[in-house]
């Protein structure tokens, strides 16, 4: 389906929207001072993008009755695990075995992707590649939830929530905004034709930024518990190690790099996905910036060459 005038897919357009939108919040925050204004108006904004420890107190009574437990970011990934997954099975049938994708999911597919003369061909291989490495991310992120991460009693707008599932939804579906569909059945030979050296780098870059995604993880969890792993503390710690030394949110960076591998998968050509990117960048953009604010203000030794995202950069 394409957007009337623009020959924007629907899921392409719905990328660039929220680009726009997360843009003109972190040009807002920055150069907008708002956080340090008492309007109503600012209220809600900087209720709107902050969350967990970066929310501000002394909030109106009623923004609260939208918020939602920060430990639900599991939801995320378990609809991505689920979602994805059963996307990538219906793939891999499509593909490999010739297979029709049931009528409901091309008539989802139908509808937010543009027509199939503007997709690009031979690119199975990508989106085969591009669907199962997202699957693999979701499944790591949610065993962190549960086995890594230790959560507080931070909040979540309702909206952040809504944005969260939404986003995990349409991950797959911007994947398949690429390639022709056959369901004529493909060769694995045919698949291996396809290996280029941007699919190496792809992979090697997606496995380098999550392990380092890992371990960061791992060391904010482990600020919260003793020697012999047992938690002993909620309050906030300021971490040290691996990219830490480096920026204030180390996990955003990897995540960032993490959906740039994906591009590459594509050979940098998907230009759907990377309106999806450009919404990771922003986002986590204003996610860092407000963690790295927070952490200035509550640590007076806080290391003063630590940038908030990008390693050397901001």
């Amino acid at each position: 389906m394409l957007h009337p005038g623009t020959g924007l897919s629907l899921v392409a357009g719905f990328w660039l929207l929220v680009d726009v939108a997360f843009l003109l919040a972190l040009f807002i925050h920055v150069l907008g001072d708002c956080s340090r204004r008492g309007s109503g108006l600012c209220g809600l904004f900087q209720d709107l993008i902050r969350y967990g420890k970066t929310k501000l107190g002394g909030r109106a009574a009623w923004l609260r009755w939208f918020d939602l437990p920060k430990r639900w970011f599991w939801h995320f990934y378990f609809l991505s695990v689920i979602w994805n997954g059963a996307l990538l099975g219906l793939l891999v049938r499509s593909l490999l075995l010739g297979v029709q994708l049931p009528q409901w999911i091309q008539l989802l597919l139908n509808f937010f992707h543009k027509d199939p003369e503007q997709k690009i061909s031979n690119g199975e291989l990508s989106t085969l590649m591009a669907l199962s490495l997202l699957w693999i991310h979701s499944l790591k992120r949610l065993f962190e939830c549960f086995y890594v991460s230790v959560y507080s009693s931070g909040v979540i707008h309702l909206a952040h929530y809504c944005l969260g599932i939404g986003f995990y939804f349409l991950l797959g579906i911007t994947v398949l905004d690429h390639a022709h569909l056959d369901y004529k059945g493909v060769a694995v030979t045919e698949l291996l034709l396809q290996l280029h050296w941007y699919h190496i780098f792809g992979c090697l870059l997606f496995i380098w930024a999550s392990l380092h995604q890992h371990r960061c993880h791992v060391i904010l969890a482990n600020l919260r518990k003793d020697t012999s792993g047992k938690i002993v503390t909620m309050n906030h710690v300021m971490p040290t190690g691996d990219w830490f030394e480096r920026v204030s949110c180390p996990h955003y960076f990897a995540e960032l790099l993490i959906y740039i591998s994906i591009a590459f998968l594509f050979g940098l050509t998907h230009m759907t996905w990377w309106l999806l990117v450009l919404f990771v960048l922003f986002n986590q953009s204003l996610a860092a910036i407000l963690c790295h604010e927070f952490y200035h203000q509550k640590f007076d030794s806080y290391p003063a060459h630590r940038k908030a995202f990008i390693p050397f950069v901001f």
